[in-house]
C-alpha cells in the first residue's frame, strides 16, 4: 500500500493500519507471536528553487520490525504456523548472508563475491537501506532465561555481523541542481572577495571581477 502524507499523524494512521493486517498467531513461546516482517517506507520530497527552477531533494527512510527466528519443536508449531515460521527463518538466514558478504566487503575481504539480494523478497525490499547509500541502525530484542541462550547467542552474533558494514552515505544531487548550486556558490565567493577587496573607483580584484560577469552569464 502507497499513501500519500503529509505529517506525522498522517504517517501514524497508515502505520497503523499496517500493523492491524499483520499476521500474527499463538505458539507455545508467545501468544501473539508475529507470523510476518513488517517494513514501513517514509519516502521524504522536498521541492527547491534555484535560479528560477524547481528542483527536487529526496530521501527515504525505512523502518523494519523483523519477526524472531524460532525452532519449531520449542514453538509447538504444525501446518501454517509452522509453514510460516520456516519461512520466517529462511529470509532471516538471507538477510544474514546479505549482511555477511556486507562485512566482508568493508573489511575488505571477498571483494569479488556477489552481494545475494535476490535470494529473497525481505532482502530485495531492503537492499538500499543495508548496502545503498544510507546510514542503518539495528536494534537487537534478546528474551532472558538460560532457556533461550541459544536464540540470545544467535541474534548477537548477528548483531555483530551487521555492526561490521560501513556505509558511507552521500547526497544524492540532480546533476543540474548541482551545477546551478556550485554555480551560486561561486558567484556569492567572488562577491565576497570583490567587497574585501574595497576601494573606490573600481577598485577591487580584476580576475574576481572577470569571474563573477563569467558566472553570472
Amino acid at each position: 500500500m502507497k499513501t500519500v502524507v503529509s505529517n506525522y499523524n498522517d504517517i501514524q494512521r497508515v502505520i497503523d493500519i499496517g500493523e492491524g493486517n499483520r499476521t500474527i498467531g499463538s505458539t507455545q513461546m508467545n501468544q501473539t507471536s508475529s507470523r510476518s516482517h513488517t517494513v514501513v517506507t517514509i519516502d521524504f520530497a522536498k521541492v527547491t528553487t534555484m535560479a528560477g527552477k524547481d528542483g527536487r531533494l529526496k530521501s527515504m527512510i525505512n523502518i523494519v520490525d523483523l519477526a524472531g527466528s524460532e525452532k519449531s519443536n520449542q514453538a509447538g508449531t504444525t501446518g501454517d504456523r509452522l509453514a510460516e515460521g520456516n519461512a520466517i527463518n529462511k529470509s532471516l538466514s538471507c538477510l544474514g548472508n546479505v549482511i555477511e558478504v556486507l562485512a566482508d566487503h568493508a573489511m575488505g575481504l571477498n571483494k569479488k563475491r556477489v552481494v545475494p539480494y535476490r535470494d529473497s523478497a525481505l532482502t530485495r525490499m531492503l537492499q538500499d537501506a543495508i548496502g545503498g547509500n544510507s546510514a542503518t541502525i539495528m536494534v537487537c530484542a534478546i528474551r532472558p532465561g538460560h532457556t533461550y541462550y541459544e536464540e540470545t547467542l544467535g541474534t548477537l552474533r548477528y548483531a555483530d555481523r551487521a555492526k561490521k558494514i560501513k556505509n558511507k552515505p552521500t547526497v544524492n544531487e540532480d546533476p543540474q541542481a548541482k551545477l546551478i548550486r556550485e554555480l551560486q556558490e561561486e558567484n556569492a565567493k567572488l562577491r565576497a572577495q570583490l567587497g574585501s577587496g574595497g576601494g573606490g573607483g573600481g577598485g577591487g580584484d580584476p580576475e574576481a571581477q572577470a569571474k563573477l560577469e563569467a558566472a553570472e552569464e
